[in-house]
């Protein structure tokens, strides 16, 4: 028997021949708050922002874990980390769930397809269509000799900042090459048969380069400054080992920086043009067919604050928060008291693959722990209680090494190409990922609780750099948003436990079709 926590209205059902075309737009190390609709003083993605203002715009979305695979396999799955098992990047074929977002979509007679990155469990024949990118261009070596040395050049940057524009032109950048091959596969498909589409883009993330004229767009000096360019004394101690290892293997580490600020917000502004073409392209479809349209991230990125660039250390709201916004014949507009601002609702990119199964007219597999969104994205319902915050694990187990311990050498995470190459390095490592790490937002405040029991409480409203650890502070307020906030850890905790596998013929439980519990 399946119940609900609470009677509910009706909701119109979604018929077959209503269908919309579903699309998912995935940026890879994408900071939220770098945005002009977010208050950010740089214009970086004008277009995305017009999005948000006839959409939802969720500004306190969570990835589920600050690291690609976990974050991706997440989207894909509907189900936090500490479920499917892919709790770091080399485990990404490690997957455990019971039927993902593609599997749903090609039971329900949609077209399945991923251009771009993939850094999953999936395999081509798992889709329809299947084009895969990677940090260093296109997984395949493409037939164009332009492309192929572009994607030469990407990887001889070594992950790093290109301190003068990239020597090719847009039209070989990774963003622009995706959005041409998804737009070519989408024209050739017959517009009786729905659509499930994710265009994935491996950028910002590192290595940070930009071609002209994005390369000026945003110069160095122009840049509005860092809330802290120097990592806090009270921070653990993983992370000065961070800024170690880039120290250590990049030369001149803190002065690149600025270029490194500079070529990101670039790089936004010419995903921002291709996601713009990207739309537009979709436009022929979109005559004779409803589309919804998702556009979110796997996680953030440092770009320069506390003197740092890419992730690794903890979980700061720079890491986690994530870029949200959804477009689309059915999805309802801002709220009129409130044209263009954000919804109140936390959510998580757990919560988009049963969101997604429910546009399709599919009950929610088992297995998935995210919830669906389609009431409040539609304008149907909302629940408060439901949506009062947001959780995100980190951590790929162990013990978290700590400042007295003996490392191996060399440091992990520093690497060299080769005997006698150049250095790299790698900021998920044993020391940044050791251990376990939980965050739960709430309204204004965050809390992280790690393995050790070493508990950090911080007051996003006044202080969004997380630079005063409010734990030990003994105020009233601040006792009360950590009783508040442990609680309801205890009960993403007991959320998140991995509710497979199922026993056939087994006691029915009570469950909610959107796997809302309040």
């Amino acid at each position: 028997m399946t119940g609900t926590t609470s009677p509910r209205p009706e909701r119109t059902p979604v018929h077959a021949d209503d269908r919309p075309d579903l699309v998912i737009v995935m940026t890879d190390q994408h900071r939220a708050d770098v945005h002009a609709r977010d208050g950010f003083p740089l214009d970086t993605m004008p277009f995305v922002d017009s999005l948000a203002a006839q959409g939802v715009w969720f500004d306190r979305a969570y990835t589920t874990s600050p690291l690609c695979s976990p974050a991706r396999t997440s989207l894909l799955t509907g189900r936090w980390p500490s479920a499917h098992r892919v709790t770091q990047n080399p485990a990404a074929d490690q997957a455990v769930f019971g039927t993902d977002l593609f599997q749903a979509a090609r039971g329900a007679g949609y077209a399945t397809a991923l251009f771009g990155k993939n850094h999953t469990y999936l395999r081509a024949e798992d889709v329809d269509a299947y084009v895969d990118f990677m940090h260093d261009g296109a997984v395949e070596p493409p037939p164009d000799p332009v492309d192929a040395s572009f994607d030469g050049w990407l990887a001889g940057l070594r992950h790093r900042t290109a301190e003068e524009p990239t020597p090719f032109p847009t039209e070989t950048q990774n963003p622009s090459r995706i959005v041409a091959a998804a737009l070519e596969w989408v024209r050739s498909m017959p517009s009786d048969v729905p659509l499930c589409v994710i265009v994935s883009f491996p950028e910002p993330h590192n290595p940070y380069q930009v071609p002209a004229p994005y390369f000026d767009m945003f110069p160095s000096e122009s840049l509005p400054p860092l809330r802290s360019d120097t990592i806090p004394r009270d921070k653990a101690d993983t992370w000065r080992y961070l800024h170690d290892l880039g120290d250590a293997a990049v030369d001149d580490y803190d002065g690149i920086l600025p270029r490194a600020r500079s070529n990101y917000f670039g790089m936004l502004r010419l995903i921002d043009d291709q996601i713009r073409r990207l739309y537009d392209g979709l436009d022929d479809r979109h005559a004779n067919r409803q589309r919804v349209i998702a556009l979110t991230a796997d996680h953030g990125d440092y770009v320069g604050e506390y003197g740092l660039v890419r992730k690794g250390a903890e979980v700061p709201d720079v890491l986690a928060r994530i870029p949200f916004v959804v477009v689309g014949d059915a999805i309802r507009a801002s709220r009129p008291a409130e044209p263009s601002a954000p919804e109140p609702e936390h959510v998580s990119i757990a919560d988009l693959m049963p969101t997604f199964c429910e546009a399709m007219g599919v009950p929610i597999p088992d297995g998935v722990q995210g919830r669906s969104l389609w009431s409040v994205i539609t304008g149907l319902e909302a629940s408060p209680a439901e949506f009062a915050s947001a959780y995100v694990e980190q951590g790929m187990g162990g013990l978290p090494y700590e400042a007295d311990d003996v490392l191996p050498d060399p440091m992990p995470g520093l690497f060299r190409d080769g005997p006698g190459g150049a250095p790299r390095f790698d900021e998920l490592n044993a020391v940044t990922q050791g251990g376990r790490r939980r965050k739960i937002r709430a309204g204004r405040w965050t809390l992280q609780v790690d393995v050790l029991g070493v508990c950090h409480l911080y007051d996003l409203e006044a202080d969004p750099a997380e630079l005063v650890d409010r734990w030990d502070d003994g105020t009233d307020e601040a006792k009360g948003a950590a009783r508040a906030l442990l609680a309801a850890l205890a009960v993403w905790q007991m959320r998140a436990e991995d509710p497979l596998p199922t026993t056939p013929g087994g006691y029915l439980l009570k469950r909610d079709p959107r796997n809302w519990v309040r």
